[in-house]
């Protein structure tokens, strides 16, 4: 194992630190992603920390290296998970910051000249660089806007847990902060936690796209857990809380998260159906004791409602109702529709959109009006549960409609609205095409998307509409700028296509015919 311990030398501003064992194709991506950094090779290095790859990799490594001064190989004995070699990846960096990023994802452009940026700016020990899923759909709310000082179970830290960070080098040693060695299931999750309970000042970097974290088939993140090995290494990392946290709101909040993401989850819709019944039993058999153990009622107060459902069952004993309520929930579907289309004279365009969530074509998430109490769940134990389980309370006030326009390109997304809906139903929306299509090249298309929130439960759609509601809206007006056409795609969701053809001079006509609108009007 190798016990080098750098000396940190001030132009080295970030050491990259990559764990490697046998990469496959997406190595090519990371190393292409590295050469492409707007920061200069002087002022990065990377370290190829190689598990005790086979000899053809080593070779591999060796021939990057050969041509770039500012790479690093370490051979490494296989210790077979990553947490070893970053550790002696931190042990010999030269900069003042690392970060993490593994074999296979890779780095925008820009990431490390703005982490490091941001970092300096801020006094940072840890920055969490907005992640793009490539292949994979990551929580969104952590990278809404820049926090330069985030405050655990204030900010939404525990969204995303990931190793993939800038980290100061020197808090790293200063606190002992390490991956356990061997093969540890969530040792991001110990390793970050320690990271956020010793900084001094976290922050997150929600305005430039820094990481590709890239699904591929046969990762560990995607294989089905063993329980009765699996879970001890969660309560490691529930440990870790209780250890840096006094019983209350604070604690319930942060513990609700593993609750919330590592066993109700697993219990939940498709994922639990999938389980063939040995493994569902055990799988029950091994967290029931768990939770009884670990989280308490302040806990289960703040989950969602349908999780405040969930765990009812599995506290109450209810396997069958519990399959019940996951079967309950894969049939339901949500639809977001247009259903009226209109261009004003302005340039803007208004759209009406009605959303359902049906179970069979019918309403499926039925309340009583006086007790607010959902009344069209199957299941058989109803009376078993504790009455206010059953109630949605502050989901009810809380459901929203948010619509986003995609591009082409990961990350390239724009929530143009986020509203309660009218009489729990819908929205209007006014999108203006010259901000929208601003930063998109003259042929472009963005698709209309919805993520809907329904007492507790969240559906990404796309949005749809039939062709006679899109062509009713005509063409788009000259203060619009370029030629806008509002279609559906292959799909069936709505889009808005904009013309490749004169954009740039369409959308100056249409700037200047806004400014004398404004100059009259003010007359």
């Amino acid at each position: 194992m190798s016990s080098y311990i750098g000396i940190q030398k001030p132009s080295i501003r970030v050491s990259v630190i990559v764990p490697v064992f046998n990469p496959g194709d997406g190595f090519r991506d990371l190393i292409a992603s590295l050469d492409r950094q707007s920061l200069r090779p002087d002022q990065f290095e990377i370290l190829l920390c190689d598990d005790g790859s086979d000899e053809a990799t080593k070779r591999r490594l060796d021939r990057v290296a050969q041509d770039r001064p500012h790479v690093r190989v370490l051979n490494l004995p296989h210790s077979g998970w990553p947490g070893t070699p970053r550790n002696e990846g931190v042990a010999a960096a030269q900069g003042t910051y690392v970060q993490f990023v593994d074999q296979d994802d890779y780095l925008f452009d820009t990431a490390l000249q703005a982490l490091c940026d941001y970092a300096d700016a801020n006094g940072s020990d840890v920055v969490v660089g907005k992640e793009v899923g490539i292949g994979r759909a990551l929580p969104s709310r952590i990278f809404r806007r820049d926090i330069p000082d985030a405050v655990l179970g204030e900010h939404p830290l525990l969204e995303m847990l990931t190793p993939h960070k800038l980290f100061r080098t020197e808090f790293l040693r200063a606190h002992s902060i390490r991956f356990p060695d061997g093969r540890v299931r969530l040792e991001d999750h110990l390793y970050v936690m320690q990271a956020y309970f010793a900084a001094s000042k976290i922050s997150i970097l929600a305005s430039v796209p820094c990481y590709a974290w890239v699904k591929h088939p046969g990762s560990a993140s995607a294989s089905r857990i063993d329980p009765e090995t699996y879970f001890p290494h969660l309560e490691n990392v529930l440990d870790v809380v209780e250890a840096n946290t006094e019983p209350g709101t604070l604690r319930d909040r942060l513990l609700r998260h593993w609750f919330r993401g590592k066993i109700l989850k697993r219990l939940s819709g498709r994922q639990m159906l999938r389980y063939p019944a040995e493994y569902r039993n055990r799988l029950i058999d091994v967290v029931t004791p768990i939770v009884e153990r670990r989280f308490g009622p302040g806990v289960d107060a703040g989950l969602s409602f349908p999780h405040r459902i969930r765990a009812a069952l599995l506290r109450a004993g209810l396997r069958d109702d519990l399959v019940r309520f996951a079967e309950f929930e894969t049939e339901l579907s949500c639809v977001a529709a247009v259903t009226s289309a209109n261009w004003s004279r302005g340039g803007g365009l208004h759209l009406s959109i009605d959303v359902s969530i049906l179970r069979d074509g019918r309403e499926a998430l039925v309340f009583d009006t006086e007790t607010d109490r959902l009344s069209s769940l199957p299941l058989e134990s109803l009376t078993d549960l504790p009455p206010e389980a059953l109630i949605a309370g502050r989901e009810r006030t809380n459901d929203r409609i948010e619509l986003f326009l995609l591009g082409d390109e990961p990350g390239d997304e724009r929530r143009i609205a986020s509203e309660r809906p009218r009489a729990r139903s819908g929205i209007s929306v006014a999108i203006d095409p010259l901000r929208v299509f601003a930063d998109h090249g003259p042929s472009s298309t963005l698709r209309l998307m919805a993520k809907v929130r329904r007492a507790g439960w969240t559906f990404d759609v796309p949005v749809t509409s039939d062709a006679g509601a899109l062509m009713r809206a005509g063409s788009s007006p000259l203060l619009a700028g370029s030629a806008v056409l509002l279609t559906t795609g292959s799909s069936g969701g709505v889009e808005l296509q904009r013309e490749g053809s004169g954009t740039g001079l369409r959308d100056l006509a249409g700037r200047s015919a806004r400014r004398a609108r404004q100059l009259v009007r003010r007359t």
